[in-house]
């Protein structure tokens, strides 16, 4: 492996994806979606596509240093929380938030696997 590159490139990657879709989900709420979305349903669409850049940010991390249970957790954690609430500000069926807390949880999980990750010993190579 290229000194420098990230360990776990397919997570890496993940995360550069999602960020270009956040941004892009973002911009679609703020431009295309203003004024035909109720503000309740409008805030739903931002909180996704906010957890969603926030997240992909950290997955993009958690690849490059190769924190592959940490990674997947964030991945599955943004296509939960974040896809369940884009849903819901779409068609506002309102038991898509069912799905949000599941979501919410791998996010949660992710994080206290990211800090695992990060203090223990570095693996020998």
């Amino acid at each position: 492996m290229a000194e420098g590159a990230p360990r776990s490139p397919a997570l890496a990657v993940a995360g550069a994806l999602l960020g270009f879709l956040g941004v892009l989900c973002g911009a679609f709420g703020a431009h295309a979606l203003e004024g035909r979305l109720s503000p309740d349903l409008h805030a739903v669409w931002e909180t996704a596509a906010r957890y969603q850049l926030t997240h992909a940010v950290v997955l993009v991390f958690a690849g490059w240093i190769g924190a592959r249970v940490a990674g997947w957790l964030f991945l599955a954690g943004i296509v939960l929380f974040s896809g369940s609430l884009y849903v819901l500000a779409l068609t506002g069926v309102r038991s898509w938030g069912a799905v949000t807390p599941l979501g919410g949880l791998c996010l949660l999980a992710g994080w206290l696997a990211l800090a695992v990750a990060i203090l223990r010993p570095a693996s020998k190579s």
